[in-house]
């Protein structure tokens, strides 16, 4: 139903883009030297040199941007949720330029003109997709170039459909009007008119000649698909069908044509392909870094942990990860020997007597958690992921908690998106699964660089480590 409106006004939505992008580049160097509002102290730079960027400028931002996913279907329809991501992206591609720039390249250009460029670019970026979104709107509200279409169904399904086709006018679809089954009484459905029932489909084709047929049932309907379909195997109408799956639907939908037949993927990984790559490569060079680096640490704390308890410098404990599998996590031990051998399995809690010495501050530190790097490095764990739990707490908390096993999409991590934020320890376990479903949704690479900075930055030490 979208693929044409997005493959046309994304290809335009491109076009405008690196249009913008590369003037702004340049008025940023006329705005630095014709028109100087700092002292110029470095000499006038030539324009070619400037010019001569800006293809490769142009190149870069179209990349970060397709990479971040800003012409993706479902990310080009909310005003607010596109302009944060056109922020966003040009803010990466900004980023990824001054290093460029600074570490690659022996000329060094000006510090201002990148300064006006990002800010130039970032306001031309906004202005010209709310001016092309506003515009196609209005041409759309007048009744221009619409395209007009007979929903057969009824339902949440089609209820949901009609009001999702009012928000985005400027998709330029128009309901008609809605055909329903014989038994029902309803006559308008979210505002729009019943005009038959299906056995009156052919009469209501030739009356209204629609423009395009969307066709979706409820599941106790589904005996009459044959039926409906039969009725118009002759006609030349385009027919979309809408499965009645939205409710079970949470991290997304996508529908592969396999050698002609429709295979549904109801709340697939989105790691996969070159991303998949891109984040397993990371995760095992960073990790071998990582381990390397920080051997002096782990050679101070396993003495720390031997000299101060009785029993072994790490700890195993069989958590779940990617798929449900299993795997057996490690840390450096910080509680005393058999801590669960009374209480049976729990959480630790605030001034948790099973801490050794060295254990509080271990655990309060997050310091514990460094062996889990090895982890990472063996692939049984990603840097970034949900916090992988034990067997026995999911087997509670799946029952508990709706859509608590779409966590285990993604392989488990040492830090994550509930972490950064806060939902860590013995905190809300709703509020964790949200940001983790979150971070599944919406995962990118960048992502990934942005929850890894906010971990460092942040720091290990929080109050509901212990």
């Amino acid at each position: 139903m979208l693929k044409r409106y997005h493959h046309i006004i994304g290809g335009v939505f491109r076009a405008v883009d690196a249009c913008v992008i590369g003037v702004a580049w340049l008025t940023s160097y006329g705005l630095r030297f014709y028109l100087p509002i700092i002292h110029i102290t470095k000499g006038f730079p030539p324009f070619t040199q400037y010019a001569a960027l800006s293809p490769l400028v142009i190149i870069l931002w179209m990349t970060i941007f397709s990479s971040l996913r800003v012409y993706q279907s479902r990310r080009m329809l909310r005003r607010t949720h596109e302009v944060q991501l056109l922020l966003k992206a040009h803010g990466v591609a900004l980023l990824f330029f001054i290093s460029l720039t600074y570490l690659f390249s022996e000329y060094k250009y000006s510090r201002v003109v990148i300064l006006y460029f990002g800010l130039l670019g970032g306001i031309l970026l906004i202005f010209f997709r709310l001016l092309l979104r506003n515009g196609l709107r209005e041409i759309r509200k007048r009744g221009f170039n619409l395209r007009h279409i007979l929903a057969i169904g009824e339902g949440p399904a089609i209820q949901t459909l009609i009001h999702r086709l009012e928000t985005f006018p400027e998709l330029g679809l128009r309901v008609l009007g809605i055909v329903t089954h014989e038994d029902s009484s309803a006559q308008s459905i979210q505002g729009k008119p019943v005009l038959g029932h299906f056995c009156q489909i052919r009469l209501l084709l030739q009356k209204f000649k629609p423009d395009q047929i969307l066709l979706s049932l409820p599941r106790h309907q589904y005996a009459d698909l044959d039926r409906i379909l039969l009725l118009m195997k002759d006609e030349t109408i385009d027919i979309q069908l809408i499965p009645d799956i939205h409710e079970y639907v949470t991290l997304g939908c996508e529908i592969e044509d396999f050698d002609g037949l429709p295979i549904v993927h109801i709340n697939d990984s989105p790691l996969s392909g070159w991303g998949a790559i891109a984040k397993r490569s990371t995760d095992a060079i960073l990790s071998s870094l990582a381990l390397i680096v920080l051997l002096p640490i782990f050679s101070l704390i396993s003495i720390a942990i031997k000299v101060t308890s009785k029993g072994d410098i790490f700890y195993t404990q069989e958590r779940m990860g990617l798929d449900g599998v299993t795997f057996k996590m490690l840390k450096f031990r910080s509680m005393q020997l058999d801590a669960e051998s009374t209480t049976g399995a729990i959480w630790a809690n605030p001034g948790d007597d099973r801490r050794t010495r060295i254990g509080r501050l271990l655990r309060s530190t997050s310091l514990d958690e460094l062996p889990q790097l090895w982890n990472v490095l063996r692939g049984h764990m990603s840097l970034v992921g949900p916090r992988p739990e034990r067997p026995i707490f999911v087997q509670q908390f799946r029952k508990d908690i709706p859509h608590y096993m779409l966590r285990h999409k993604v392989k488990a991590g040492i830090t994550g998106w509930a972490q950064v934020n806060g939902w860590r320890g013995n905190t809300s376990l709703s509020k964790r699964i949200e940001f983790d479903l979150y971070y599944i949704r919406n995962w990118s690479y960048v992502f990934d660089l942005k929850i890894m900075l906010l971990t460092l930055w942040k720091g290990f030490i929080h109050r509901n480590a212990y």
